[in-house]
């Protein structure tokens, strides 16, 4: 199946127009033709069926003839990770943690932040494009960059847990998530935390853990809690 997306789309939709870039796709490279059936969806839980309408390469109309919901995850899975220095690191993790399941993504920049600039709508597209590969009918979303002190001026819920490298007290995040919880997970940039930014953590609520016995990168570190919380809430 080939799954479209259509962040406009609700269920009082009846009719809509696909952008040239994709009407290009559907009727050049994936050769449909009027009356074949696509299926959308919007990002936000609802999948549509469409009948081609009208199949014009520069603006291919189809008809809405179903629409399903489909039930979201039981947890909040929000994952604050500082960008990586090579954009493609950060642009994988984010493919492969919508391929396996999050919800929700928080760019930061840290004392230790080797990049402190992204560019938001080409990660968007990165998103939006693993979704679809995945077939999956919610979009996680992503928040705008922020520094690492706003962003913990913010209201949190859930469990939380800073995962960091430095000397101390921690467990194996795997034996503090607990299935069906909301759960966020601070990773840090190359360089890690600084000592002071772990103590601000703390301070607000967040819970040292561990993600293993080896030193990762912040994007495989980020990728293995993403795992480690979807496991446990699959198992």
């Amino acid at each position: 199946m080939q799954l479209f997306y259509n962040a406009d789309l609700d269920k009082t939709t009846s009719e809509f127009s696909f952008s040239a870039e994709e009407s290009k796709h559907i009727l050049k490279v994936l050769r449909k033709q009027e009356g074949d059936i696509l299926t959308i969806t919007n990002g936000k839980g609802l999948l549509f069926d469409a009948k081609i309408t009208d199949a014009k390469i520069k603006r291919c109309t189809a008809s809405i003839i179903s629409c399903e919901k489909k039930h979201g995850s039981m947890h909040h899975l929000h994952l604050v990770v500082a960008p990586t220095k090579m954009n493609d690191r950060f642009e994988w993790f984010l493919e492969k943690a919508t391929e396996i399941g999050i919800n929700e993504i928080t760019p930061i920049i840290c004392k230790r932040s080797e990049r402190k600039v992204i560019k938001i709508e080409r990660l968007a597209k990165v998103l939006q494009s693993a979704m679809k590969q995945s077939l999956q009918a919610y979009l996680p979303k992503l928040n705008p960059a922020i520094s690492f002190e706003q962003y913990l001026a913010q209201e949190k819920t859930g469990l939380l847990f800073i995962a960091h490298c430095a000397e101390g007290e921690k467990m194996e995040l795997k034996r503090r998530v607990a299935a069906d919880n909301d759960v966020t997970v601070l990773i840090g940039p190359e360089g890690d935390f600084s000592p002071n930014e772990i103590n601000k953590a703390i301070a607000k609520g967040f819970l040292p853990v561990s993600l293993g016995k080896n030193r990762l990168r912040t994007e495989t570190a980020a990728l293995v809690a993403c795992t480690t919380v979807a496991v446990i809430n699959n198992s």
